[in-house]
């Protein structure tokens, strides 16, 4: 059977070549009907033809001639046929289109038609409908999102008035991941509000402006929500594929078939020919399917590896190649595309290629795209929920959730089940000392400390101050704060050390507190003992930039907050006229970076001072304590 990808490029000829083949078709019709009545006649009731012609006025009275009474009827042996004007004269028709050889030769054959799917047909004679939704039920375009305002999202018009180039350029240039777990957290929700779009631009273009900001950060699922929005018939091509990019990261491939059999041959590549197959083994169209990727596998458009995977996704859908047989033999690397579908369909990728995969480039999009697949194993999945916990794509609330499921499920053992079995001591251990202990085993160094943390916030909140356990102060409160619980922090003011990690997280992060006490600063800067004294540039750029300590009292420690730079005017100017959705995005385009030590107390005095005069004062809390936690 012929490559019916290849087919569809062939159909694709001139209007004109297709007009010809109806035409010659319905000239032909014409002909016969001509031939077969010659006077039509109308099949409507009296009252429902076309309406009478308006009467002419009566003729002046003349004689009327006499006439000699009929005799009785003879039947006449032919039949009566009323008048109705002259027959057509075949000259007077329109022409017939003509095509070349050339066109004639792009013409499908009778085979070749039988082959094609209903989708491919439409698209061959221009029937392909630009929507599959009915006009009542078209979304407006007028504003985007998931999150309205009441929701929790950023106004609706606040960047509706602002230059659609610079917006373009923000968004385009964030390119993640975002230094800042609570960054990432504020810019992922200012990415999935309900905007309406900048004058000037496109509500699709900025929609997948959006999109690519969320696929870049790994909120790949916040992704799929945005792009649903947007009715498929209005996708642009960058947002088919932005919307592609998350669908096969969340192994979602059927979730993107209404766009691909909606656009049809809009694209060319290897993955979009799969995925055309994939769609109709899905669509009912088994045996095409399996047509189409056989001649993708015999014309090698893709590696073997992939073609069998898409092969094996298709057989789910019924008869067909669900048995497939998948070998991973010779398989140099891992893809998303390779990922995506072996853990739709279950089948085990090679413990080699997973773990070159996580410590190469781009690694993290591997965890990323993992930590929430329902249909990974949970010891898996809480192997990946670390790193996408650390990155604030997965909460507090969520970790506890992997985690309590993993302890429930006496099959699991390994790593995972030990964190379990700490996670519930930290929870329900007889004492504090018990529970801290069980603790101390779930934090550890970098991403996984961070991850630690995470999983221990709402623990952590259940420990009482005292000052028996100050020296665990500032861990605790760090914990503490991965979740946002910023007033049980704030409940060890009086038990922790003025100077010490505790007391300053708490003078960041308290909603209450004032101006920052001098003497427990220069205590604090004393005995910092982190690289280049990270963590006291920060405090101190976080104090001022929430207003508890003046620009001036900061340069004399010696903090360099007064330089400007293009970016720091830009977001001042946002804070100026009061429009957190562009302080947000500028915040986001300034936090970009694999970890803290990308961050300049500069850029951190600014983006804390810009969210707090904007409202946006508890997110600035939380990433001036964040900075100094993991500075």
């Amino acid at each position: 059977m012929k490559d019916t990808t290849q087919l569809t490029k062939r159909v694709w000829v001139t209007g004109a070549a297709t007009l010809a083949l109806v035409g010659a078709i319905g000239g032909g019709a014409f002909s016969s009907l001509g031939q077969a009545q010659d006077a039509p006649e109308s099949l409507l009731p009296p009252g429902f033809d076309d309406p009478a012609p308006t009467p002419a006025p009566p003729p002046s009275p003349t004689a009327v001639p006499t006439v000699a009474p009929a005799g009785p009827a003879v039947p006449s042996s032919e039949p009566t046929v009323p008048s109705v004007g002259p027959a057509p004269v075949p000259g007077n028709l329109p022409p017939v289109p003509q095509i070349s050889r050339e066109e004639r030769s792009g013409l499908p054959s009778l085979e070749e038609l039988e082959n094609l799917s209903t989708d491919q047909l439409d698209d061959l004679l221009g029937l392909k409908p630009r929507f599959d939704i009915p006009p009542a039920a078209r979304r407006s375009l007028a504003q985007v999102g998931m999150l309205a305002p009441s929701e929790g999202g950023l106004p609706t018009q606040a960047l509706a008035k602002q230059p659609q180039n610079l917006v373009r350029a923000i968004l385009a240039g964030t390119k993640g991941p975002l230094v800042s777990r609570w960054g990432h957290i504020l810019v992922r929700r200012a990415m999935a509000s309900r905007l309406a779009a900048p004058e000037g631009m496109n509500p699709v273009e900025f929609a997948a402006l959006r999109a690519g900001v969320l696929n870049s950060m790994g909120e790949y699922a916040v992704t799929r929500g945005l792009v649903q929005d947007v009715d498929t018939g209005n996708w642009s091509t960058a947002m088919t594929s932005q919307a592609l990019t998350a669908y096969i990261a969340s192994s979602d491939l059927v979730g993107a078939c209404p766009a691909v059999r909606l656009q049809g041959s809009v694209r060319e590549d290897p993955q979009w020919i799969m995925m055309q197959a994939i769609c109709n083994a899905y669509a009912g169209e088994g045996a095409l399917a399996g047509s189409q990727l056989n001649a993708a596998q015999s014309e090698e458009i893709a590696p073997e590896i992939d073609v069998l995977l898409a092969q094996r996704y298709a057989g789910a859908a019924g008869r067909g190649r669900g048995g497939t047989t998948v070998s991973w033999e010779g398989v140099g690397e891992l893809s998303p595309w390779r990922f995506a579908i072996a853990n739709a369909v279950g089948d085990d990728i090679p413990d080699a290629l997973i773990a070159a995969a996580l410590s190469g480039p781009g690694g993290d999009y591997y965890s990323l795209s993992a930590a929430s697949a329902p249909m990974l194993p949970l010891a898996v999945r809480a192997q990946y929920a670390e790193i996408a916990a650390s990155r604030g794509v997965l909460s507090a609330a969520a970790m506890i959730d992997i985690y309590s499921q993993v302890y429930s499920d006496n099959a699991i053992g390994g790593g995972a089940a030990d964190r379990a079995a700490r996670l519930r001591e930290a929870f329900v251990g007889a004492d504090p000392t018990i529970r801290i202990t069980a603790m101390r085993g779930l934090w550890g160094e970098g991403e996984t400390g961070v991850a630690g943390q995470v999983l221990t916030a709402y623990a952590a909140a259940r420990i009482p101050p005292s000052a028996d356990n100050s020296q665990d102060a500032g861990s605790l409160i760090a914990s503490m704060l991965t979740a946002g619980l910023d007033r049980d922090a704030a409940a060890w003011a009086a038990v922790v050390e003025p100077g010490s990690l505790g007391w300053a997280l708490i003078a960041l992060s308290n909603p209450n507190a004032g101006n920052a006490d001098p003497d427990a600063v220069d205590t604090f800067i004393s005995d910092d003992i982190s690289e280049e004294a990270r963590k006291s540039e920060f405090l101190v750029a976080g104090l001022a930039g929430l207003g508890r300590m003046s620009e001036g009292d900061a340069s004399a420690i010696g903090a360099d907050l007064g330089r400007q730079t293009r970016w720091t005017r830009m977001i001042d100017r946002a804070a100026e006229v009061d429009n957190p959705a562009m302080v947000a995005l500028l915040a986001g385009l300034g936090m970009q970076g694999e970890s803290w030590s990308q961050m300049t107390p500069l850029h951190l005095y600014h983006i804390v001072s810009a969210l707090r005069r904007v409202g946006l004062e508890a997110e600035a809390r939380m990433i001036a304590a964040e900075a100094v936690a993991r500075g």
